[in-house]
């Protein structure tokens, strides 16, 4: 396989408080090196124990702002010059692989950095997806408050969606909140960052960047940039690759293009590094991700899905790929430098259940399928035929489709339900179960009266709480009503209620479309077990994510208690000597910060932009995207 190599540039350092990994040269793809892995269920696969985000109680870690009184022991409360700030996101990552291959010397860099600064877990958002939880992440505040719930939103009064970007963001990010103090800062490929914003320095847009955009140079900031980024990189690969139907040929292409991108984005954050001293770097890898979605079946011998072969360290080797990046970063970043290695979620294996929904609504007297075949359209989305479609050909399909994107996505989520007859439905997404109730006056054909929208709501979580399957083990762990997870303006966007499925021996069940009337519950087909995006691929989220903090304003306090993902922000702006909001939902981790915050009233309140919707080419263009990467 070729690989892709990485020179790492290691100046001397004169005084840091902590040392970087020496090396002359890194190599992304690493050769394999199977670990024994135990079948005990590792802590990401036990049954969460979280507090829902809006929710928060009081946590070892994180303090609220101190209301008189001396600082902690160890900390002080002077104002100190400000500490650049390197920020690495791998998404997905979890510690449930990074600890033993840190014991195992696999993960050099991450391991010392543990060592000398501070870790933990990272509570993600609910829904554990990547839109809302990396907005919470650079916000500091609950999808209630920033307004990204998912990358689709409901097209008020139809049962359409249309496609989010990052103008509905409606909370000021980390960069944000660095220019407008006269910091220079760098961001790239932070997921939800299309169009990119007029930052003090340079933004490159995420995965969700248009093709057009990609071509003209429209998701740089600014555009002048862009002729030197495809100098550096020639180009990004934005989910090049189709990942819904893995066929012959397809782990080994993938796996290639993963390492790909891993040196890709290093070549340009390091780059970036070289530029100019940044105030702030931010840089997003989507690697640990998409491999464990797709490789974890090879990597878990005690997977019901598990399979031998050539892919058994695929995980490893992109793990290690991403600790030779961070190698590269930190060595090229300035001098007393404040690190922080952050993830939106985390990753775990999916068993052999398939769970539908709608059918379970069905079954309880809540939904009805409509008696004849419906629109063909949707009936042949909902069999699956789109996607047999080449990708060449079906990005084509949608882009000629006049202003039909959302539509057409509607339509697969929705296409076979009788709304007349029907109290309670789900969009049935496998990475975000939840349920809407069929609402007169919201929805266009809705039934139940706001009069009883209580009632039908504890009817649904009754439904669903009384659900078992043959063993008498429970199908959903948990139900939210959406009022007990988020709080702020935009809580009307998110169902009326959320989900948890309960794990079955340590893996996830696969939530599928219905398609019209059957069992609610089924095994995974054999046939499936190497499903793709959408379809009940073999890894799946998990609810916690991690940290790693240290350099310059870190105290060396090893393992932490789990933070919350909206903590990151106010522990970042504590570590750039700046004034944290008393209004953020988010707290500092205090116990790992040299430097005792300082609060004040949020400067940039009220300060929310309008959003830009993607325009009709955009759109058919991202839905080409996504339908590419099988979210649709």
């Amino acid at each position: 396989m070729p690989t892709a190599t990485i020179r790492v540039v290691c100046r001397p350092r004169r005084s840091s408080t902590w040392s970087p990994i020496r090396a002359s040269r890194v190599t992304c793809a690493l050769p394999s090196r199977p670990q024994p892995r135990s079948c005990a269920p590792s802590l990401a696969d036990r049954p969460s124990r979280r507090a829902p985000t809006a929710g928060r109680a009081s946590r070892g870690a994180v303090t609220p702002p101190p209301r008189s009184g001396s600082a902690p022991s160890g900390t002080s409360t002077e104002p100190r010059v400000a500490a650049p700030l390197l920020v690495i996101g791998l998404d997905g990552a979890t510690l449930d692989l990074v600890r033993p291959w840190v014991e195992a010397g696999r993960l050099p860099v991450l391991g010392k950095l543990m060592r000398q600064g501070a870790w933990g877990r990272l509570r993600s958002t609910i829904p554990a997806a990547t839109f809302p939880a990396w907005t919470s992440l650079v916000t500091g505040v609950n999808p209630g408050r920033h307004g990204v719930l998912d990358f689709t939103q409901r097209i008020p009064g139809t049962y359409r969606v249309r496609f989010v970007n990052g103008s509905y963001r409606q909370a000021p990010a980390v960069w944000t909140r660095l220019s407008r103090a006269g910091r220079r800062v760098a961001v790239v490929t932070v997921p939800a960052t299309y169009p990119p914003e007029p930052v003090a320095g340079v933004m490159v847009s995420g995965f969700e960047s248009p093709l057009t955009a990609t071509i003209d140079g429209s998701f740089v900031h600014p555009r002048s940039f862009y002729p030197e980024l495809r100098r550096l990189v020639g180009r990004l690969p934005f989910g090049d690759f189709q990942q819904f139907s893995p066929g012959p040929g397809w782990h080994e292409r993938a796996l290639e293009s993963l390492l790909d991108g891993i040196a890709r984005r290093t070549v340009l954050a390091r780059a970036l590094l070289a530029r100019e001293r940044w105030d702030a770097l931010m840089v997003v890898y989507g690697a640990s991700d998409t491999v464990a979605h797709h490789f974890w079946r090879f990597h878990d011998p005690c997977s019901p899905r598990h399979v031998s072969g050539p892919f058994a360290d695929a995980i490893g080797r992109v793990y290690e790929a991403l600790d030779a990046a961070i190698a590269t970063l930190v060595a090229a970043a300035p001098e007393h430098s404040a690190v922080a290695v952050v993830s939106d979620h985390g990753s775990g294996g999916a068993g052999e259940r398939v769970v539908h929904l709608n059918r379970r609504l069905a079954e309880c007297g809540l939904l009805a399928f409509r008696r004849d075949t419906g629109q063909r359209v949707a009936s042949l989305l909902r069999a699956g035929a789109l996607r047999a479609v080449p990708i060449p050909l079906q990005a084509r399909l949608l882009r000629r489709v006049p202003a039909a994107a959302g539509r057409v996505e509607g339509m697969h989520r929705l296409g076979g339900i009788d709304w007349g007859r029907t109290l309670a439905y789900s969009e049935e997404l496998d990475y975000h179960p939840h349920v809407w109730l069929n609402l007169s006056g919201r929805e266009p054909s809705g039934i139940v009266a706001p009069a009883a929208y209580e009632a039908t709501r504890a009817r649904v979580i009754t439904a669903l709480a009384d659900w078992h399957d043959g063993s008498g083990r429970p199908v959903v762990r948990r139900v939210w009503r959406r009022e007990e997870i988020y709080r702020g303006p935009f809580v009307d966007r998110a169902p009326d209620l959320l989900l948890e499925l309960a794990l079955v021996d340590g893996y996830s069940s696969s939530c599928l479309p219905s398609d019209g009337p059957g069992p609610a519950l089924r095994p995974l087909l054999a046939a499936e077990y190497g499903a793709g995006r959408g379809r009940g691929m073999n890894g799946a989220h998990r609810p916690e994510g991690l940290f790693v903090l240290a350099g310059a304003g870190v105290r060396p306090t090893g393992e932490l208690p789990t933070a919350d993902i909206v903590d990151v922000l106010p522990t970042l702006l504590t570590l750039a000597g700046m004034e944290v909001p008393l209004e953020l939902d988010g707290r500092p981790v205090t116990v790992a910060l040299a430097e005792t915050p300082r609060f004040a009233a949020d400067p940039l309140a009220g300060d929310s932009p309008n959003p830009a919707p993607f325009d009709a080419t955009e759109t058919r263009e991202l839905a080409a995207r996504l339908a590419a990467l099988g979210y649709l």
